[in-house]
């Protein structure tokens, strides 16, 4: 519906605009529509049929790419566009015969192809790619840790289990949380407004005396994006990281330490590839000023100041033997770690192994990297206590019945809600097949009903937190390495424990914020509760078992899967991502948090950043009550800041610097100076440019890539910087380095 119709339909809808409340936020204000159509189908046959063969596609391919050495993320946006000519093309063909089937009526085509069924579509889409971005690349990676990596015999019906039952809890912390992140009309979800753009882009019919129409505008961007992808995908691999520093200082191991963009600091390097700025953070488009303000603050003190120090001036943990950014494990020689020589045939640790093998030692920025997440779990949780502690308490005392509704929340009392025990029944049956496997498979899995329990607890305590972060500034703050951490302690030298503890004390977290993010999508479009209900859960039961059937059958039949040392060289199932899940297993699970950060271990002032965490976020909230009238004050987020050192590895310092500079770009100086602009082209500008690669990234795998037809010269290499992995420290001896006497 165009923009100029808003007034006229909303006085159509009983709500004159004088009587509503607009929103306050003005990113939504200035994109998402005000108006409603309650006649408009929504679960109809189209909307089935496009939205599970969606589902279906985007879950093969995310499960088939995580597996390669690059990557490849295929966002909803593709299915998204790729479905509308196919829907409307249903909507001219299909029979408009109406049926009745046990007194039930419906028709194979109801009327016009419409945005609410798009949306829908959508929605099963997004089940298809799943939070993490890779299909559920995280419950997947714990079945390949299990299998590929400790070699583990893993029953299917077990692993069946492993990924339903984690991503069913999360539907059920959603159902609980979702009068906190979804009504409250605070709580925007600003990725979902780049969302709402695309699709009133891709429905509306616009003046053509504005100038171009926004449709227009993203076939074109999204074919230049299309275009322009096949140079760093394929052609010109070397402008994903363009790491200049090390072709002036080819002989320097300590410029090359500061210039690469692979395996160091990423100064001066910098990256033409879309993919390589929307990987770790999502687009920065979509990214609130404030939010990339924190982020980047946190960035340059982490990796400017902090690590530079740490490695060069202070030695801090032994730095110097190893290399200054890796996420490989090592020994106190500087080789990489071999954790077969201390496993047991249980996949325990073998204690007398350990202590003749020796110490396990981190590389510096990964050590500091995982002290960040001890401050950045303990702040995330201050911070909402105490920024949004009296707010969430209120609605938990029932005052947001009687809190004045913005005109969203207004057109969705037309609807139905979804009854609470809906969504606890969910929550009550996830809980009790978990418990069940803890039984039945107490082998395999490691992890005793109790350690379930532990986990359901901390999920339930934290969920609310991390999603009033992700709700106002679009960055989800991980407590991955708490989890790990926590039962690393509680359950030590278990790692197969430690490693489905965190898929249900963690990822259940990230699969209901993803959940929440969809309910959010279906409140500003006005999608019924009860469609929404639906399609996410039918979604989640066919992404589920289409993830793990590919994933299994890669397993299973793909030679040597995820073992670079037996793979050919030129192998492309390297499983990066994976391997640092299963280093995780390693330093939490099987040698455990006491060995490394308990009394006397090398990483244990790390510890103390727990305490530091939860006292920064006072001394803000301190001030923004003594000076009220500044309104930046509470826009300083702890959390969000020292997300800026999160996820490295395997995020690469030149990926978030470059995520700045182009959020800066254009939330900060677009936005200011060209409002109107970013007010109608910014989303479907991202949209088009996550479009684009994903289309051209199928199509040279497909053409290409898995045909063996690689290019090798120089612009296909990676950044020519083959020193930066070396040790800086006297008499470390690695093959390819020189040693310093």
């Amino acid at each position: 519906m165009a923009s100029n119709e808003w007034e006229e339909q909303t006085k159509a809808n009983g709500a004159p605009p004088e009587e509503h409340e607009r929103c306050s936020v003005e990113e939504v204000a200035l994109v998402v529509p005000e108006t409603d159509d309650p006649s408009l189908p929504v679960m109809t046959f189209r909307a089935w049929f496009l939205g599970l063969t969606s589902c279906i596609i985007l879950i093969f391919l995310n499960t088939f790419f995580i597996y390669r050495t690059q990557p490849l993320s295929i966002s909803a946006i593709l299915m998204q566009i790729a479905v509308l000519p196919v829907g409307k093309f249903m909507a001219a063909t299909l029979p408009t015969k109406r049926y009745e089937v046990l007194g039930y009526g419906f028709s194979l085509n109801p009327g016009p192809f419409n945005m609410k069924e798009h949306v829908i579509i959508t929605v099963f889409a997004n089940c298809g790619v799943g939070p993490g971005g890779g299909g559920d690349a995280y419950s997947i990676g714990a079945i390949t840790v299990m299998k590929a990596y400790y070699k583990q015999s893993l029953n299917f019906l077990c692993g069946l289990l492993i990924v339903l039952t984690t991503q069913i809890l999360g539907y059920g912390w959603a159902g609980m949380l979702r009068r906190y992140l979804v009504d409250p009309v605070e709580m925007w979800w600003p990725s979902n407004v780049a969302q709402v753009s695309l699709f009133r882009a891709l429905h509306e019919k616009e003046s053509k005396t504005k100038g171009m129409t926004r449709m227009r505008f993203f076939l074109i961007f999204m074919a230049a994006s299309f275009a322009y992808y096949a140079f760093p995908g394929y052609l010109f691999p070397i402008l994903t990281f363009f790491s200049w520093v090390c072709w002036v200082w080819p002989h320097s191991i300590t410029a090359q330490q500061i210039g690469s963009g692979y395996h160091g600091l990423g100064v001066g390097a910098f990256t033409l590839d879309w993919a390589g700025i929307s990987a770790y953070h999502g687009s920065p488009l979509v990214t609130p000023w404030s939010s990339v303000l924190n982020v980047g603050v946190g960035f340059i003190m982490f990796i400017y100041i902090i690590v530079p120090l740490c490695y060069w001036k202070y030695n801090t943990f032994d730095a110097r033997k190893f290399p200054i950014f890796s996420s490989q494990l090592f020994t106190t020689s500087g080789h990489k770690y071999d954790t077969t020589k201390i496993l047991t045939p249980q996949y325990d640790l073998n204690i007398a192994a350990y202590n003749n093998y020796g110490k396990l030692y981190l590389s510096p920025l990964f050590a500091l990297s995982i002290g960040s997440g001890f401050a950045r779990f303990t702040a995330t949780i201050v911070h909402v206590a105490l920024f949004h502690g009296r707010d969430i308490w209120k609605q938990s005392k029932s005052a947001v019945q009687n809190a004045k509704l913005d005109i969203h929340a207004k057109l969705m009392k037309s609807y139905k809600d979804v009854p609470q025990w809906w969504f606890m029944s969910l929550l009550i049956g996830s809980i009790a097949l978990s418990l069940l496997m803890s039984f039945v498979w107490k082998d395999d899995v490691q992890l005793p009903w109790w350690g379930m329990l532990f986990g359901f607890a901390l999920a339930l305590v934290v969920t609310l937190p991390i999603g009033v972060i992700q709700a106002t500034t679009n960055q989800q703050p991980g407590y991955d390495i708490i989890a790990q951490f926590i039962f690393g302690y509680v359950l030590p030298g278990k790692p197969i424990a430690n490693l489905l503890f965190k898929i249900y004390g963690r990822i259940s977290t990230i699969h209901a914020l993803s959940f929440l993010g969809d309910l959010k999508l279906g409140h500003y479009m006005k999608i019924p509760p009860r469609c929404m209900f639906t399609a996410q859960l039918a979604g989640t039961l066919v992404a589920g078992t289409v993830n793990l059937a590919v994933s299994w059958w890669m397993l299973e039949n793909i030679e040597n899967i995820c073992d670079i040392e037996s793979l050919h060289p030129e192998s492309p199932w390297t499983c990066p991502k994976f391997r640092v899940t299963f280093d995780a297993s390693v330093i939490w699970g099987l040698i455990g948090p006491r060995r490394l950060f308990g009394p006397g271990a090398l990483y244990r002032n790390l510890v103390w950043l727990f305490l530091v965490g939860a006292l920064l976020p006072v001394p803000i909230w301190v001030l923004s009550k003594i000076f009220p009238e500044k309104k930046w004050i509470p826009l300083i987020n702890i959390p969000v800041i020292s997300y800026g050192f999160a996820g490295m590895p395997p995020a690469t310092p030149t990926n978030i610097a470059s995520w700045l500079v182009t959020g800066t770009i254009f939330n900060y100086f677009v936005f200011k100076y060209r409002k109107a602009w970013w007010q109608r082209y910014n989303y479907v500008l991202s949209a088009a440019l996550d479009a684009g690669t994903a289309f051209m990234g199928v199509l040279l795998f497909f053409a290409l890539q898995n045909e063996g037809r690689n290019l090798k010269w120089w612009g296909s290499e990676p950044d020519h910087c083959p020193l930066a992995s070396c040790p800086t420290a006297p008499n470390i001896n690695v093959t390819g380095c020189p040693i310093f006497r």
